[in-house]
């Protein structure tokens, strides 16, 4: 099995959230898709709760930074805030060109992302269904879109079925010399 090799980083992380369970599964799907890190902001978090769901034991392998409000919270420099939330002006998912660098941010299922939240994100991405998904799901859902189009893959067949896969790697090949090669080389 070769893992799929993404561009840039990307972290992840829930906001006010009081099911530990669903956040331990978030950090798990995060875990999986290749997350650089991971983060909760005012969230009723307890560690213990989420191991049942969180069998990967995530933050023992990706860092998971905890912050009390938003205004304590702190992402890499360059690291674009993208929220998660069902709102009229969102972005549709499939229509959202994912930045190189970003962090997602979800919250809760029936509350959604706090204005202060939602003030910092640069973009605010929507997937289209009738209503809220459960958080890890949701979650999982923008991280497979996010591979898909940050992902080496090769395109998409036209007809039904897998693609042919791609042929290997070529390097450079042999030294293209204007001139007879030298005879140190060993080629004549």
């Amino acid at each position: 099995m070769t893992l799929a090799r993404s561009r840039g980083y990307f972290g992840i992380g829930a906001e006010g959230t009081s099911k530990s369970a669903n956040v331990g599964a978030l950090l798990r799907t995060a875990h999986a898709f290749g997350a650089s890190f991971c983060f909760s902001v005012a969230a009723g978090y307890d560690a213990h709760a989420a191991r049942r769901a969180d069998t990967a034991d995530t933050p023992s392998h990706v860092p998971l930074w905890r912050f009390a409000s938003v205004a304590e919270m702190q992402l890499p420099q360059g690291c674009v805030l993208v929220g998660i939330e069902l709102l009229e002006d969102s972005v549709e998912l499939p229509s959202f060109r994912h930045p190189l660098n970003a962090a997602y941010v979800l919250g809760p299922e029936r509350s959604g992302l706090s204005p202060e939240m939602l003030a910092q994100c640069k973009h605010v991405v929507r997937i289209p269904t009738r209503f809220a998904l459960n958080l890890a799901v949701a979650g999982a859902i923008v991280l497979y879109d996010r591979l898909l189009q940050h992902g080496r893959f090769a395109d998409r067949p036209v007809a039904t079925g897998g693609a042919p896969p791609l042929p290997p790697a070529s390097g450079h090949g042999d030294p293209t010399f204007r001139q007879t090669p030298p005879p140190w080389l060993g080629r004549e």
